[in-house]
């Protein structure tokens, strides 16, 4: 992959037509009814001096160049900044590993960026929207289009959690090789929350910013804020359930230890006088009775089965067995 920091560019009218800019046009004049959409990759090498010659204020530049950031919105300058989190769905990636999407949005320009590798199928999904000719009509058009993509691929990775959870719960055979499940679920569970939860955070602060946004976009953008709250409150039930179905394993486990740890002891209850009569007429020294009989053999083999027979009566009687 590239370490250039410019990745797309697109000048995107209202009429819903888009055209690509290169990075020498960036600078292009907007138009009445135009803006641009910019995504660029957050620590390449010449990030700062992408951002510094669109005239990008150095607070915002290095808030989108920051190597580690949380889910917030501030308003700065005359934009908004706005920090994301992304289910991770690029290959092999674990989904809880969740992608840093940071936003500047302006009237006329909106800013898009991510770190090298960290790719959101969502942002990838509106550049296909954007180039196929479906654009959103503006700036904050286009970001709260963003948070709907991101809200959506959020859903699907806890409908994943969900039916793994209820197939666990149907299944009255859990064993020791879903203990590895159960916990990678409940890990993936808490990872995911701890960002949904600054998530909510900051597009209810988004909502705050009446300047911002129109009547119709504070509604849209309450929904899907109110949507975050939910999923928070999903993932905290599924972690929950999850810990009930460890406590579940771990008792049918122990049950299953403790039934065989039962059933060796009335093994060896059961043989250890056997044992002891074998011993003790198994020595070779004089004055055994039974020596010089040829009966005693069978005498001992019936006093032994005779015995085996009582202590099994006596352990049915006792409720042992």
């Amino acid at each position: 992959m590239s370490d250039n920091a410019f990745l797309s560019a697109y000048v995107i009218n209202q009429s819903g037509e888009a055209r690509s800019l290169t990075q020498q046009e960036l600078n292009y004049p907007c138009k009445a009814g135009e803006y641009i959409w910019i995504h660029m990759q957050s620590d390449a090498e010449d990030s700062e001096q992408l951002l510094q010659s669109l005239s990008i204020a150095g607070s915002v530049s290095d808030a989108l160049c920051a190597q580690v950031t949380r889910p917030r919105a501030m308003q700065m300058d005359d934009g908004v900044l706005v920090f994301l989190r992304g289910i991770n769905k690029n290959p092999e990636a674990d989904p809880e590993d969740m992608v840093s999407l940071r936003i500047w949005c302006t009237d006329k320009l909106i800013i898009t960026a991510r770190r090298k590798g960290r790719q959101l199928m969502s942002v990838l999904a509106l550049q296909d929207d954007v180039t196929s000719g479906a654009p959103p009509e503006s700036p904050k058009a286009l970001l709260l289009d963003l948070v709907l993509r991101l809200a959506d691929v959020i859903h699907e990775t806890l409908e994943e959690i969900n039916d793994a959870l209820l197939d666990f719960e149907e299944d009255y055979q859990l064993d020791k090789a879903d203990r590895k499940v159960l916990s990678n679920l409940r890990r993936q569970s808490a990872a995911i929350r701890r960002f949904l939860a600054p998530q909510r955070d900051a597009l209810d602060a988004l909502l705050r910013f009446s300047s911002f946004l129109n009547e119709d976009q504070v509604f849209f953008l309450g929904e899907q804020s109110d949507r975050i709250t939910r999923y928070v409150e999903d993932l905290d039930l599924a972690r929950e359930r999850a810990v009930l179905l460890q406590d579940e394993l771990r008792n049918r486990i122990a049950d299953q230890q403790g039934m065989r740890m039962y059933v060796l002891s009335m093994v060896t209850a059961i043989f250890l006088p056997l044992s002891f009569l074998t011993g003790l007429f198994g020595m070779n020294v004089g004055g055994l009775p039974g020596t010089n009989s040829p009966q005693a053999f069978t005498i001992l083999i019936a006093g032994m089965l005779f015995l085996t027979i009582i202590m099994l009566i006596a352990m049915l009687w006792k409720k042992w067995l």
